[in-house]
C-alpha cells in the first residue's frame, strides 16, 4: 500500500550517503571512495561534521586523512562546540561554501541538540535542497530519519517495548533509519518501531553498507544490505492490548530486504530490481 502523506515532500530535490556504520577506512574504501566520487572527487569540497562524538576533533581528522587519502580536493572540519557556535556566520559561510558535508558516528541526540533549528541547520537544509551533498554514518544516518530511532534500554537487544524515539534532522522524510543492523540483531527493533509508526519506512542498514539517495529513489552499495519495513497495509498489530513482556503481532507488513545494486522508490514504496533480475527469477 502506498502512503500519499510524505510523497511531496520526498519528491524534493536531494542527494544523500546513509552508511549503516563501520565502513572500511584502511582497505579498498569502497563506500567512502563512492562518497567523495560523488562529492566531485579533486574538486571536492567537503565539511565532516563530527559532532555526534565526544571526541570530535580526534575523529575529525581521521576522516580528513580517509577522504585526503581517497582524492578529495579540500576536507576540513567544523568544530561545533555548543548552539552559539551553530548558529555564527562562520559556520553558514563554510556549508554554503561546500560541495559536501559528512555526519560521523556518536550519539544522534548530540547531533539533534546541537544543530537542532539552529541556522546551521536551515543552511543544511537549503544547501541540501540546492544539490549540496551530504552523507552519514552509524549516528549520522539515523539523524537523517523524520522520526529518529534514539537507542533502546532494554537488557536485550531489539527488545521492542524498550525503544526510544525522538525527532530527527529530517533530511529522508517518513523513514525511520536504524544501523549496524544485522550485526546488532536489531530487527526486532525497527518491527517494534514501525508498528508505532506505520507512516513511517523502517529502513535497518548494514555495517559498510549505503544507500545513496537521488530525490526520491535510493540505490544500495557496498557488501552488506538493506532491510526495508513497510507497515502502511498492516492490518493488526497488538500494540495497545499487550502486557510488558509479551511478544509483539504484526500482520500484513511488507519486508524487503534489498543488496547492492538493487534500487527502491521511497514514493512509490516499491523495489526495483537490476535489469535481467526479473528474467532470472521465471528461468
Amino acid at each position: 500500500m502506498r502512503s500519499h502523506t510524505s510523497g511531496s515532500r520526498l519528491r524534493k530535490p536531494r542527494r544523500l550517503v546513509v552508511i549503516g556504520g563501520a565502513e572500511d577506512k584502511t582497505g579498498d574504501c569502497a563506500v567512502l571512495k563512492e562518497f567523495v566520487r560523488e562529492a566531485g572527487g579533486k574538486r571536492a569540497q567537503i565539511v565532516v561534521l563530527a559532532v555526534a562524538s565526544e571526541a570530535a576533533r580526534e575523529v575529525g581528522d581521521d576522516y580528513i586523512r580517509c577522504f585526503h587519502k581517497l582524492g578529495a580536493g579540500h576536507v576540513r572540519t567544523l568544530d561545533i562546540q555548543d548552539r552559539e557556535d551553530a548558529n555564527s556566520p562562520e559556520a553558514r559561510r563554510a556549508v554554503e561554501d561546500a560541495k559536501a558535508v559528512f555526519f560521523s558516528g556518536g550519539d544522534q541526540l548530540r547531533i539533534t541538540r546541537l544543530l537542532g533549528g539552529t541556522r546551521l541547520d536551515a543552511t543544511l537544509h537549503a544547501r541540501c535542497e540546492a544539490g549540496m551533498l551530504i552523507g552519514g554514518t552509524s549516528a549520522g544516518a539515523t539523524m537523517m530519519s523524520s522520526t529518529m530511532i534514539v537507542g533502546d534500554e532494554a537488557e536485550n537487544p531489539g527488545e521492542d517495548d524498550e525503544v526510544v524515539f525522538g525527532p530527527g534532522m529530517e533530511f529522508l522524510p517518513g523513514v525511520m533509519i536504524d544501523q549496524h543492523f544485522t550485526r546488532r540483531g536489531r530487527i526486532r527493533r525497527l518491527l517494534g518501531a514501525v508498528a508505532r509508526y506505520p507512516r513511517q519506512l523502517g529502513i535497518g542498514v548494514d555495517e559498510n553498507t549505503a544507500l545513496f539517495v537521488r530525490d526520491s529513489v535510493f540505490q544500495v552499495f557496498g557488501s552488506g544490505s538493506v532491510t526495508v519495513i513497510d507497515a502502511g497495509g498492516l492490518t493488526f498489530n497488538n500494540l495497545l492490548e499487550k502486557k510488558d513482556g509479551e511478544a509483539l503481532a504484526l500482520c500484513d507488513a511488507r519486508v524487503h530486504v534489498l543488496p547492492s545494486g538493487y534500487r527502491f522508490d521511497l514514493v512509490e514504496r516499491r523495489p526495483i530490481l537490476p535489469e535481467g533480475a526479473d528474467k532470472r527469477e521465471t528461468e
